[in-house]
């Protein structure tokens, strides 16, 4: 009960980081004498508000689904609580889980807690995205463990911003059964925690199969098969572009030198679609995005316009008063790539597309057992510098994360270090084969201990 009660004081000595959209204090206090009934230790969980908690609003940062209370409780969500879990509140993010900075969602930017808390509101240090809130609920103490959602890097991204643990799971070993979608088949429920441990530990609870999700798996959860020298490490070449950072590329380095002491052997290998791999996730994921948001009529849920004149008005008006620009040019994508005439030209020929780089990636792990790769091209930028760049460095850094959601492999993001100069966090990102999330979460424990 103690570390609840310091967690809630934690939320609300951090409200200025703007982490958390609706708190839930009074839940958490009361899951927290239901766990100690039941002979568990509660731990404080978030929640991305993409998620369902029955009889706590759903809102995916948008004024879309400002009121939305949804009926029943993700099972991923579930399953925590069962262990356990006590919820202090659910995590701001980008609506709709569109974007990479967490910073135009409708109830406001989340803001790292790096950032000069004496200038906060002329301007912060960006929490990454879309899962930015539950991030930064790990790094100031709010929860031992926030539940986000990766599409193309949404977890491993704010963790890296934030300097904590994010664990990307194989595709279909959590369920997606109450996660609101944005890409349906490459939506992973994701976890954030405090050590490459803790991430295990919390992923055992939440996974498995669901009857109320067709695409769940079982993992796999046998210890670690190979010693550490009996590994071998690529390194893809692809990924020293243009946009890494000298910092960035000497903690890659500084990480493959670890490797090697530890035993293990490192190589080069070569990934060249990996280039195609960002366009080709736009246009695939329009057409999901389309499909997913068509569901927001205003008439079932959601925002109501008052201007209600016809039908097509009514529709037409909530979702232009509701809906941000990132999430209205997305709907305009995906149904542009739907639409007859171009289904052919981009959306097959990107699903093909897809298909070839998710092999490629497969191919590597019969001459690998793990990629190691930056996680981003920098450290986390103020909003002021991505403002003025139009956002351009999300595209620079989604290139070293999406690839591992075209070929559903898991993948952690690993706090390693600090840049020199801004002292700001830096990490690595260990990628694994199909069900090898245990071998790329022990992994990354020892290379995180032996920084």
């Amino acid at each position: 009960m103690e570390r609840i009660e310091s967690a809630i004081t934690s939320a609300i000595r951090h409200r200025p980081l703007n982490a958390l959209i609706t708190e839930t204090f009074d839940l958490a206090r009361h899951q927290a004498k239901e766990a100690i009934k039941r002979g568990q230790k509660p731990f404080p969980l978030v929640v991305k508000d993409c998620y369902a908690l029955k009889g706590v609003r759903a809102t995916c940062a948008s004024k879309m689904l400002k009121d939305y209370v949804p009926p029943y409780t993700a099972t991923s969500v579930q399953r925590l609580i069962d262990s356990g879990g006590c919820v202090i509140g659910k995590g701001n993010m980008d609506e709709y889980s569109m974007g990479t900075s967490s910073a135009l969602g409708h109830f406001g930017p989340v803001k790292n807690g790096l950032s000069n808390l004496e200038k906060l509101d002329d301007d912060w240090v960006v929490a990454g995205g879309s899962s930015g809130g539950p991030a930064v609920s790990v790094q100031m103490g709010i929860a031992d463990c926030s539940i986000g959602s990766d599409t193309g890097g949404s977890v491993r991204n704010p963790a890296a911003f934030t300097g904590v643990f994010g664990f990307k799971p194989t595709y279909g070993t959590i369920s997606r059964y109450g996660l609101i979608p944005l890409v349906n088949s490459l939506d992973a429920p994701s976890i954030f925690a405090q050590s490459a441990e803790e991430c295990w530990r919390f992923f055992e609870i939440a996974a498995g199969q669901d009857a109320n999700d067709s695409t769940s798996i079982d993992p796999k959860t046998s210890l670690l098969s190979k010693k550490l020298s009996d590994l071998v490490i690529g390194i893809p070449k692809e990924y020293h572009n243009e946009s890494l950072t000298d910092e960035a590329w000497q903690l890659w380095n500084r990480a493959a030198n670890i490797l090697t002491r530890l035993g293990a052997k490192v190589q080069t290998v070569s990934l060249p679609l990996t280039k195609y791999s960002l366009i080709c996730y736009h246009v695939a994921s329009g057409g999901d995005i389309a499909s997913n948001m068509a569901r927001y009529d205003s008439v079932a849920y959601g925002h109501r316009s008052s201007n209600n004149q016809s039908t097509f008005e009514l529709y037409s008006s909530s979702r232009t008063e509701s809906l941000n620009s990132v999430v209205k040019k997305r709907i305009h994508f995906g149904n542009y790539f739907l639409m007859k005439k171009h289904r052919k030209e981009y959306f097959e020929r990107a699903l093909k597309v897809r298909r070839l780089i998710a092999e490629e990636m497969w191919k590597a792990f019969k001459e690998v057992d793990l990629l190691l790769t930056p996680t981003a091209c920098g450290v986390a930028p103020l909003f002021s510098q991505l403002h003025g760049e139009n956002f351009a460095r999300e595209s620079d850094d989604d290139f070293y994360t999406q690839p591992v959601n075209m070929a559903g492999v898991p993948a952690v993001s690993i706090p390693l270090g600090t840049s020199p100069s801004s002292n700001l966090p830096l990490s690595v990102q260990l990628i694994g084969d199909r069900l090898q999330d245990r071998l790329v979460l022990e992994v990354a424990e020892q290379l995180y201990k032996a920084r």
